[in-house]
């Protein structure tokens, strides 16, 4: 199990909060960009710093698999914002999702952080995910990483450039990934136009990258009437 004195050997420099300036940039010039850099979650119970191993960018009103290819709502108006901040939503009725708000704004676009290597702070995290098999699947995939980091609505709308160390949520220098080891390919699970775009960026055979799923439509449940045939 990771501790929380574990990977001090990649905390050099995690001391630094991205500039603003780094989000507000074209989201495919930010995503893969964000790949080795740090988000460190502080909560009531404690800290997590994690190490971003796999992102997704969406390019908002310009890309059909966007939260806000159909414009502002109350749900994705966060994403409209200043750039360097977390949009947060709620999917499938059962998990949370975070977002880096990137570009100008008022011109939605932002970054999934689907997965990431925690490096220190892992008991709280194995506290939320007791039934992870290991330290490599507490924040595989983008439910996982947020239930593990205690991510949820409440940070919508938070600076993550904000230089107060106490801050609840902040991404840090850390040590980017180099250009050989990124790779990209499609989205995960993104149907329709938004399919054929390889915006998906991850490092080369790290293990706590989650693994990729394509796009499945979601069928509709047929009802039974009262002799028990569907309908």
């Amino acid at each position: 199990m990771i501790t929380g004195g574990d990977r001090t050997r990649r905390q050099d420099g995690s001391s630094t909060p991205l500039p603003r300036s780094f989000f507000d940039r074209p989201v495919l010039e930010v995503a893969p960009e964000l790949l080795g850099r740090h988000l460190v979650r502080t909560a009531p119970d404690g800290r997590i710093v994690l190490r971003i191993t796999e992102v997704e960018a969406y390019a908002g009103e310009a890309d059909p698999g966007s939260h806000a290819y159909r414009g502002r709502t109350r749900r994705n108006a966060s994403m409209f914002g200043p750039p360097g901040h977390a949009y947060v939503y709620f999917i499938y009725g059962m998990w949370f999702s975070l977002n880096l708000v990137c570009g100008a704004e008022g011109h939605a676009s932002g970054v999934l952080i689907r997965a990431g290597e925690i490096l220190t702070g892992g008991e709280h995290a194995w506290k939320r995910r007791p039934k992870a098999r290991k330290d490599t699947e507490l924040a595989k995939g983008p439910a996982r990483l947020a239930t593990a980091l205690d991510v949820d609505r409440t940070l919508n709308g938070t600076d993550v450039c904000a230089p107060e160390e106490r801050a609840p949520l902040r991404v840090l220098a850390g040590e980017a990934a180099g250009a050989e080891e990124i790779r990209s390919g499609p989205r995960t699970g993104v149907g329709g136009a938004g399919a054929v775009h390889p915006w998906r960026y991850w490092i080369d055979r790290d293990p706590t990258v989650s693994p990729y799923r394509p796009h499945q439509p979601r069928r509709r449940q047929r009802s039974l009437d009262s002799g028990g045939r569907k309908t």
